[in-house]
């Protein structure tokens, strides 16, 4: 096998229309090469500065997740140091986790930050959302949003090898007219749901508000997880 490293999006999208198969940090793809055989080609972009960012509003591909640090905001990194363990984190990178992964672990918290994502293909890079991203499975180069007001992030305890615990991702985010909208996006199984809703109201006219939607079909622990941690960021919002 062949392992390109482009450090440039022409040389990527050359290598992509050659038959090159991206690999993350290799982490969910090694064990199946090893089953079925390798790829002719295989490409990392860790030496392309463009998957490689890490900052307020935009993280890379390529990061890998022992590197998502307090240079994003709380719920993003919150997600990336809760996945796996410390060695899975200093292998597996953000595009691996969001592309690649079925459990899909920084998924909520770049819903929430109402993320759009840029991916490589073919014919160039273009800007994407998230439910592209997740359906279609492209190149994943980074992520672009907008700094939240506040955010947070909970997973609940699971036993190592049993179903997916349950993950609550909050943000809130300043609107133009100088109120605030809030996002919410729950992890049940391998399900992600997320909804928004004004929330300059008291808190229980908000809880309402998002269980008049898909979150209120959710079984009561979700729910249960929703309301603590609805509450506690708006809590967190009015003390600023």
């Amino acid at each position: 096998m062949q392992l390109r490293l482009p450090t440039t999006l022409s040389e990527a999208q050359r290598y992509l229309a050659e038959g090159a198969v991206p690999v993350g940090g290799a982490s969910l793809v090694w064990a199946l090469w090893q089953r079925d055989g390798f790829p002719e080609q295989a490409m990392s972009l860790r030496q392309l500065p463009e998957a490689n960012l890490i900052e307020r509003e935009a993280l890379g591909a390529a990061v890998l997740l022992h590197q998502v640090d307090d240079r994003v905001p709380d719920v993003l990194r919150g997600a990336a140091s809760t996945v796996g363990t410390g060695a899975v984190r200093r292998t597996a990178t953000v595009g691996g986790n969001i592309v690649g992964s079925t459990l899909r672990c920084l998924l909520p918290a770049a819903l929430v930050l109402n993320a759009r994502a840029t991916v490589l293909d073919r014919d160039g890079s273009y800007e994407t959302d998230l439910a592209e991203v997740v359906a279609k499975r492209p190149l994943l180069l980074g992520l672009r949003w907008r700094d939240p007001v506040v955010s947070g992030y909970h997973k609940a305890d699971a036993e190592a090898g049993g179903p997916p615990p349950l993950v609550v991702a909050t943000a809130v985010h300043a609107e133009g007219d100088g109120r605030h909208r809030l996002f919410v996006a729950v992890r049940d199984g391998y399900e992600v749901t997320s909804e928004t809703t004004p929330c300059d109201t008291g808190a229980e006219q908000v809880l309402e508000a998002l269980f008049r939607t898909a979150l209120g079909s959710l079984p009561v622990p979700a729910r249960e997880a929703i309301r603590k941690e609805v509450t506690g960021i708006l809590d967190r919002l009015d003390g600023r």
